[in-house]
């Protein structure tokens, strides 16, 4: 099945889920079910984005936007990753107010809605998971684990309530709870969502060993000025100024840069590659001489000085 399709079938899951969770939340006067059923309520929304993101990252590039829209599937984890905390907030300070003000829970209801609820959640996180290491399947596959765990934790408190006929402060300590967990893995997508906006350095990949094995394409005397970041979770760029053996003919020299290009393909995943192709290094060692370059460069240039 496509990410289209197992989006849709986990959007169609969860807007059954919220409408059960609120009506049963609000009449076992459960926080933990309402917690539960406002994590489910950004699931649809969530999902909503990452189904919007997944249909732009397959449209052709265009002259405003010349690498396509690849980068809306990091714009749909990043609003997913905030739409998590926000909510989170909002249900720890309910959380907090119930310890002051327990009110009575139905443990009976709670169980079983949120029972299904789990079973519900854990299957659509089995339908949305997949090897890949995409940002905006992540940050949904995250809600669903989440929600789940959530279930699971607000069935607990419900069974314990149930059978001892008290302990309702363990409806607001489950919701507080999962918020805190889920907080945290909402935090590491936000900041993995921010590095590949600021164009960081893959965190797999070492930019010292790109350059020696630019370095050690045949045809290459050495590298410098190498940049490499994402463009989205699948899709990686390149940016390098290499300096070619010799004075080779533009067409000699063409033919290194497509061997460094392959060799950066298969080993490091890199899908574009841009190269400023010299026959002698454009600045000191240590200098960055690619900043004022990065704009102008052409694919395959070489500069002779």
């Amino acid at each position: 099945m496509t990410r289209s399709g197992r989006l849709r079938v986990a959007l169609s899951i969860n807007a059954v889920i919220v409408v059960a969770q609120v009506v049963a939340g609000v009449t076992a006067h459960s926080l933990g079910l309402l917690a539960d059923a406002g994590h489910n309520l950004t699931d649809v929304a969530a999902i909503v984005i990452s189904l919007v993101a997944v249909r732009l990252a397959f449209r052709r590039p265009t002259a405003q936007r010349s690498f396509g829209f690849h980068r809306a599937t990091i714009l749909a984890a990043l609003a997913n990753a905030v739409l998590i905390l926000v909510i989170t907030v909002f249900i720890a300070v309910e959380a907090i107010r119930r310890f002051d003000h327990p009110e009575q829970v139905q443990g009976g209801l709670v169980l079983i809605v949120a029972l299904a609820a789990f079973v519900i959640n854990a299957g659509s996180a089995v339908v949305l998971r997949e090897r890949g290491n995409d940002l905006n399947m992540r940050s949904a596959l995250l809600h669903m684990t989440g929600d789940a765990g959530a279930s699971l934790a607000v069935a607990t408190a419900g069974l314990v309530i149930l059978l001892t006929g008290g302990w309702y402060w363990l409806d607001p300590a489950a919701s507080l709870l999962v918020g805190v967990l889920i907080s945290w893995q909402a935090w590491k997508l936000l900041r993995a969502s921010i590095d590949v906006l600021l164009e960081s350095t893959p965190q797999d990949l070492d930019l010292a060993q790109l350059t020696q094995a630019i370095d050690d394409v045949e045809g290459v005397e050495s590298a410098h000025d190498v940049h490499a970041w994402c463009l989205s979770s699948d899709v990686r760029a390149l940016s390098a100024h290499v300096v070619v053996e010799g004075h080779p003919t533009l067409e000699e020299a063409q033919a290194v840069g497509e061997l460094v290009k392959t060799a950066m393909g298969n080993r490091f995943g890199i899908a574009h590659a841009t190269l400023e192709l010299e026959c002698e290094a454009c600045a000191p060692a240590g200098d960055e001489c690619g900043m004022d370059d990065l704009s102008t460069a052409a694919p395959a240039q070489v500069h002779r000085h």
